[in-house]
């Protein structure tokens, strides 16, 4: 459905709307929002395309001497929050940013995943939809407000209440979401205590990253209302399972056809299906560093908790980096597993579609699946089949990164040149910290 001017302008009315969020997302995939009131005045700026901000501020966006940027809305994201307080409810528009000339700042992540989407018409297809599976973990907070590592359930993989105790509030969320426009599929306790997975229906690649945006605004929103602290950090606790969020991606063709779908296929997928595999799992262990881009992804990405660490595929094995779900028509996808809800959405699925475009382009061939449970193979015979792993470290990731002109091209310059001066420092800081399990470990031995 498309929202109009009129639209918004009749909604702020009728809703009694007050303030205005106008979102978007810096490089490290952080939401960030410039609040405006809901006056005619800053509506006509808001709406027109005049709505300036300061980018010096933002991380990796520019210098100070070049700070004047301008926000476009998107106006079919606009959304009426359902909280508010007797001084009226607040609405939000997510917003690509441009230069003030008029083009579209280079810096900017939702624009980028644009371009790459651009590229992909230019080649012959329609649209690249994505079905997230985002996860997350519910602490107390303490007595000051913030967050502790104290969960406040003891439930595992899809428990119900007593044992999942926050059973209201995942309620809470959903009613929230579907409020706002989510179809949700799915909401249950995942695997580790404390940890909670809500599925949404997929959509093209571009709804679906604005969507994993609002869906965590919510979840943070609605946890902390219920007293809890919501975190999609990849491994906040030690000896449990981190949180992932895999991608089921679909390529669509011009005539609207799933162009993974092959009735007579191998495994009923087509040709474009497998030489996209083949781009993925080529690029795999460069592009790891936009889908899993912090230090801590890499606590999780390790054997023993369900995280896939090696770069293979499978149809029904969960234990590889890329499985194909059963479902085929036009459910045909495929998921992939690796990523972490720490990812900026925006760059990881413009980097994973460009590398499967690439694997299209070069007619890039597939390995043979691996249905064996790779946690139980030796590291022989992981090799003697072609397994390779991922990263171990954000600073090895980041260091393929660089080797990759696919994974580089699709960020441009600006982006990757940030991203990479971001991490490097990120890293620096890490690598300088003496931890508590060094201390436990070398200071009575040495």
């Amino acid at each position: 459905m498309t929202i109009t001017a009129t639209d918004i302008r009749r909604e702020v009315k009728e809703k009694n709307v007050t303030f205005l969020r106008l979102m978007f997302t810096d490089i490290l995939g952080t939401l960030k929002n410039v609040e405006v009131p809901a006056t005619e005045e800053q509506l006509d700026k808001i709406l027109s395309n005049k709505m300036m901000f300061d980018g010096s501020s933002i991380e990796g966006f520019v210098r100070i001497n070049e700070s004047d940027m301008f926000l476009y809305p998107d106006l079919d994201t606009w959304i009426v929050f359902p909280w508010g307080d007797e001084n009226g409810k607040v609405a939000g528009l997510i917003c690509d940013i441009y230069n003030p000339d008029g083009t579209p700042f280079a810096g900017d992540p939702r624009g980028n995943l644009k371009r790459a989407l651009a590229h992909m018409e230019s080649v012959g297809f329609k649209s690249f939809n994505l079905g997230p599976e985002p996860e997350f973990f519910l602490f107390k907070l303490d007595e000051s407000g913030n967050p502790t590592l104290e969960v406040n359930d003891q439930g595992g993989y899809f428990d119900i209440a007593p044992t999942d105790s926050a059973d209201n509030t995942r309620r809470e969320i959903v009613n929230v979401l579907t409020d706002l426009g989510f179809e949700v599929e799915a909401s249950h306790h995942e695997v580790a205590i404390g940890q909670h997975e809500i599925d949404f229906k997929y959509t093209n690649v571009l709804e679906a990253c604005d969507n994993i945006q609002i869906f965590k605004l919510v979840v943070k929103t609605i946890a902390r209302a219920h007293g809890l602290y919501a975190t999609f950090m990849a491994k906040p606790k030690f000896g449990i399972n981190g949180s992932g969020m895999h991608c089921n991606m679909s390529l669509f063709d011009k005539n609207g056809e799933n162009a993974f779908y092959d009735p007579k296929g191998d495994l009923e997928l087509s040709a474009t299906a497998y030489h996209f595999l083949g781009g993925i799992l080529e690029h795999a262990y460069n592009f790891t560093a936009i889908t899993n881009p912090t230090v801590n992804s890499y606590k999780r990405l390790v054997p023993g908790y369900e995280a896939p660490v090696y770069v293979a595929w499978a149809g029904r094995n969960r234990s590889p980096l890329v499985r194909v779900p059963a479902s085929r028509g036009m459910g045909t996808r495929l998921e992939l597993r690796a990523v972490d809800p720490t990812a900026n959405p925006y760059l990881a699925l413009a980097v994973l579609l460009e590398c499967g475009l690439d694997g299209i382009a070069r007619k890039i061939e597939a390995p043979a699946p691996v249905e064996n449970n790779i946690y139980a193979m030796s590291e022989d015979e992981r090799r003697a089949v072609g397994i390779t792993d991922l990263p171990s470290t954000l600073h090895n990731a980041v260091k393929a990164l660089r080797e990759d002109e696919v994974v580089k091209a699709a960020l441009g310059r600006h982006i990757y040149t940030n991203f990479v001066e971001t991490k490097k420092i990120e890293w620096a800081s890490y690598a300088q910290f003496v931890t508590q399990w060094e201390i436990d470990n070398y200071l009575y031995l040495y």
